[in-house]
């Protein structure tokens, strides 16, 4: 049996079997099995992860497709991911790799990933396309060694974590776009196979740090999570920690086992709005329509986005050209 790296934060139980300890699942695994996120697996007593630099995914991408529109815009980073997830979400726009542990990937040590980001001159590296914090002993040293090397790491995460890897993980991290699926627990626990509280605590504790850049995202469906209620307590929590954070609404198509229709731009206009009430800075993604970022005291036009091509129009070392506002825009 292949078994990839041993695998940090689990403990050793009796009769052969362990408790991984990275994520809020906190799994019992018995011998020769995995947990829930299906790639860190218990041989002979010992937990390993078998995602060890394992790339199933990988792309140099506008850092505003992770979406983060206020971290060095009109920049590229190369972008990473692998196979399995901490959660089974019904409408995962990515489950064929996500939920499917077999797909077939590539080997990159932390040394090929840092040598290859400097040789495209990428800003640094994103963690994205399916769960990075379950491949944690890989981004951890990759994130380790880009930093030493002068570049950014970018987690695109649902933030399913607990709070001790996530502690080690804060000193070598840039930024992060956290998933925010839902404000309610049920949803959680029917849709995704998680749970909500972990996801707010993770949220809270990268908002609490001012050198990381924080942007939350949530995707919207249709009768799930689109009610003018959910949108305004999502605003209002965020608000509660920083109104400053960029929160970006997300239209859903119909995916894996999901067929709701798809998100109206109607309905993302008028939750927009309502995220407004709390929230200066309020995005629409995987929709046609206005993504410009504006100043929230004279409404000068900062930054301009078309697509995927940015323009930095008003501001500058911080702050707003036109009236001296500070923006919280790290370039």
């Amino acid at each position: 049996m292949k078994k990839g790296i041993e695998a940090r934060y689990y403990e050793k139980l009796k009769d052969g079997r362990v408790r991984c300890l990275l994520c809020p699942h906190k799994c019992i695994i018995a011998e020769g099995k995995t947990g829930y996120c299906r790639v860190r697996r218990n041989v002979e007593g010992t937990l390993y992860t078998e995602i060890y630099g394992r790339v199933s995914s990988i792309a140099m991408d506008p850092i505003e497709k992770k979406p983060l529109y206020h971290f060095f815009p009109g920049s590229d980073i190369l972008s990473i991911g692998t196979v399995g997830c901490s959660f089974r979400c019904q409408f995962c726009q990515n489950y064929t790799i996500s939920q499917e542990p077999d797909h077939p990937t590539d080997y990159y040590s932390p040394v090929e990933l840092v040598s290859l980001a400097h040789r495209y001159k990428s800003i640094g590296v994103a963690y994205t396309y399916t769960e990075p914090l379950i491949w944690f002993e890989y981004v951890y040293d990759c994130s380790k060694l880009a930093r030493e090397k002068g570049l950014k790491n970018v987690f695109v995460t649902n933030g399913y974590i607990n709070p001790e890897p996530l502690e080690e993980l804060i000193p070598v991290s840039d930024a992060y776009n956290i998933d925010l699926k839902s404000f309610s627990e049920d949803f959680y626990r029917k849709l995704t196979g998680g749970s909500l509280k972990p996801v707010l605590e993770t949220i809270e504790r990268i908002g609490s740090e001012q050198r990381i850049m924080l942007e939350v995202t949530t995707l919207v469906i249709p009768g799930y999570n689109d009610s003018d209620d959910e949108i305004r307590m999502i605003a209002g929590f965020l608000a509660s920690i920083n109104d400053k954070i960029p929160y970006h609404l997300s239209a859903y198509y119909p995916m894996y086992k999901f067929t709701a229709p798809p998100t109206p731009y109607s309905t993302l206009s008028r939750l927009k709005k309502i995220a407004e009430e709390k929230l200066p800075y309020v995005y629409l993604g995987n929709v046609g329509g206005d993504s410009n970022t504006y100043c929230p005291n004279c409404h000068a036009l900062l930054i301009e986005r078309v697509g995927y091509r940015v323009r930095i129009v008003s501001f500058d070392n911080g702050r707003c050209s036109e009236c001296g506002e500070e923006v919280p825009i790290k370039c």
